[in-house]
């Protein structure tokens, strides 16, 4: 049994403006930083640094956003993981959400040309999931222990769809750039235990 805390990374510039990002690698700005220290002040009584280990995505937001958690915690560099990046959005990435929907309409149920799936996106977090916990369990002192990793909002909505059986989160609810959700990997199933909305 594994505590997965999943962590939305800090913002950036784009996140700022509402520009759509995906698999564009845009850097955290200094409000992101400081998001992250605060994530890394919220978790810090719940973590054991001998237990726990440290994932990130490898989009440059999320890693540096580990990266301030894991100093603040003890925790070390993040294991990187491609799997663990946002949903590629294709045509979309780099618009504004006013062009996005003038183009496309509902963000729920567009149809963006060249965009990654929701179907895809849930396969491929639940994968890189499953990766980094292979990963992890084989390090010392891992057994029971805590994954902490930072990614995008898209898969992590998904993540916790996949655990809830779409109960969460609600259409339209947001994910706060540096918020936690919490969860349970047992035997190879995923189960919610919190998360937090914006």
């Amino acid at each position: 049994m594994t505590r997965l805390i999943l962590i939305r990374h800090g913002q950036t510039d784009w996140n700022l403006t509402r520009r759509i990002q995906g698999s564009t690698d845009i850097p955290l700005n200094d409000t992101g930083r400081a998001q992250a220290a605060a994530a890394a002040a919220l978790l810090q009584d719940g973590i054991d640094p001998a237990t726990a280990r440290l994932a990130a995505s490898d989009l440059s937001r999320a890693r540096e956003t580990a990266e301030i958690i894991g100093t603040r915690l003890g925790l070390g560099v993040p294991r990187l993981y491609p799997e663990l990046r946002e949903r590629a959005y294709g045509d979309a990435e780099g618009l504004d959400t006013t062009e996005f929907a003038r183009r496309w309409g509902d963000w729920w149920s567009a149809a963006v040309p060249n965009a990654e799936s929701r179907a895809d996106l849930r396969e491929r977090a639940v994968g890189g999931l499953s990766l980094a916990l292979a990963d992890a369990s084989r390090e010392a002192d891992f057994a029971d222990g805590t994954l902490v990793v930072v990614s995008h909002g898209a898969l992590i909505r998904e993540v916790i769809g996949h655990a809830s059986a779409d109960e969460f989160p609600a259409p339209g609810e947001r994910l706060a750039n540096g918020s936690a959700h919490h969860l349970l990997w047992e035997d190879g199933r995923l189960s919610l235990l919190s998360y937090a909305a914006a």
